[in-house]
């Protein structure tokens, strides 16, 4: 695991954000490759003025939208930075 908060979020063009972390490391993460379907907590995202409302919450160091809906900063990095989560000696994402 990577433990590096997210710092700065801006939304771009449709689903996809530029994301700062603790590190130095900046990059745009395309977020329907993130979040597999936009169904359950994430179906707001669908709607273009909804996705735009990210916001970092710097106290779970990660981004969140106004119905609760967070992406885990793990993740997001391995997004980022092109690095495998990996668990167990299990290469579990990227």
């Amino acid at each position: 695991m990577f433990l590096v908060d997210v710092v700065d979020v801006k939304p771009l063009e449709p689903y996809k954000l530029e994301l700062s972390f603790a590190d130095g490391l900046k990059a745009v993460v395309d977020m329907k490759a993130v979040v597999a379907s936009f169904d359950g907590v994430f179906a707001p995202l669908n709607d273009p003025e909804f996705f735009r409302q990210v916001r970092v919450d710097p106290e779970i160091g990660t981004i969140v939208w106004p119905n609760g809906a967070d992406v885990c900063p793990d993740v997001l990095y391995s997004y980022a930075s092109g690095r495998p989560i990996i668990v167990n000696g299990e290469r579990v994402l990227n």
